[in-house]
């Protein structure tokens, strides 16, 4: 793998980071299978690029994909919890709108940003080469989300969460506000991932209404690959092994497709990103025992405690 495709891979690794953290937040804390992702990530990028190429400042706009994100994942939260549908049909219900959705905020299925201001623009002067440049500001932003991310886990409200998560029936007898965490959870979860909808688009110098296709996978994927290779117990370590992970999987992507001996092509991406989320799977669940998510193993410990006494 060259220079070139070697720093598009760290960029991409970093990038979707924000939907590992996600996807972190959904599948692992909450115990929430959602698959709102492959709509709110290209919702970040189709709000991000209109209103930049509209003039608006690159900030801003990052908020308000972040803020679109957050939405979707109240409505995911809302179909569920509200009305009653299953979780995975509530997530596909979601996503499956925002296509829609996406087309009437670009209006047009491609919008390129034509050299408009970006969040990058105002550090283009450090001398830096462009590739380095996104690498070391993709990195620095997710690593910062990263932090925030693991501050707010283990603050009360994380607490809670957490509780919500590994037993709803517990938290709730604690007093703990289910359906508020999982509103809570869901919204935090799709701003993350609408936020690296918002940076790929600014990075990238588009966004597409078909960017989201298997983005939960990847996901998935980086979660999966960070848990088994940090067998660390720290929370604030497990969260930045899905960054890890993240990594991982976009540099192996990048050496698979750009291997002369595979003789894999771009069309095989899908192919190899399958054969890589099967490998991950196959070795979490080698190596996975029930106590690798230490909240988890408390919040239930404390739970038969509670019923002895």
């Amino acid at each position: 793998m060259g220079y070139s495709a070697f720093m598009t891979s760290l960029e991409l690794g970093f990038i979707y980071g924000f939907v590992a953290l996600g996807v972190f937040i959904s599948f692992r804390v909450l115990d929430f299978p959602d698959l709102t992702a492959d709509g709110s990530f290209p919702a970040g990028a189709a709000v991000a690029a209109s209103l930049i190429v509209n003039g608006h400042n690159p900030f801003l706009a990052t908020a308000a994909a972040v803020l679109v994100g957050a939405l979707c994942g109240i409505v995911t939260a809302a179909l569920n919890r509200k009305f009653k549908i299953l979780h995975l049909l509530a997530g596909i219900l979601t996503m499956i709108a925002m296509f829609s959705i996406n087309l009437r905020i670009m209006g047009q299925p491609n919008t390129p940003l034509l050299g408009g201001d970006t969040m990058l623009t105002p550090l283009r002067g450090l001398g830096l080469e462009l590739s380095q440049l996104k690498v070391l500001f993709a990195g620095a932003v997710v690593l910062l989300f990263g932090g925030l991310l693991s501050w707010f886990l283990l603050s009360n409200a994380g607490l809670a969460m957490r509780a919500t998560g590994a037993n709803p029936r517990m938290a709730r007898a604690n007093g703990i506000d289910v359906d508020y965490n999982i509103y809570l959870g869901l919204a935090l979860s799709n701003g993350l991932i609408a936020l690296g909808g918002a940076l790929f688009a600014q990075l990238a110098g588009f966004a597409d209404v078909q960017m989201g296709a298997g983005t939960i996978l990847i996901g998935l994927a980086a979660v999966i690959l960070g848990e088994a290779l940090f067998r660390v117990r720290a929370l604030v370590i497990v969260v930045f092994a899905c960054i890890v992970g993240s990594l991982a999987y976009r540099l192996a992507i990048g050496v698979a497709l750009n291997s002369q001996s595979l003789g894999l092509q771009s069309s095989d991406l899908r192919l190899v990103t399958a054969v890589l989320v099967a490998i991950a799977f196959i070795v979490s669940t080698a190596r996975r025992n029930s106590s690798w998510v230490p909240w988890r193993r408390t919040v239930r410990k404390a739970g038969q405690e509670g019923a002895r006494s």
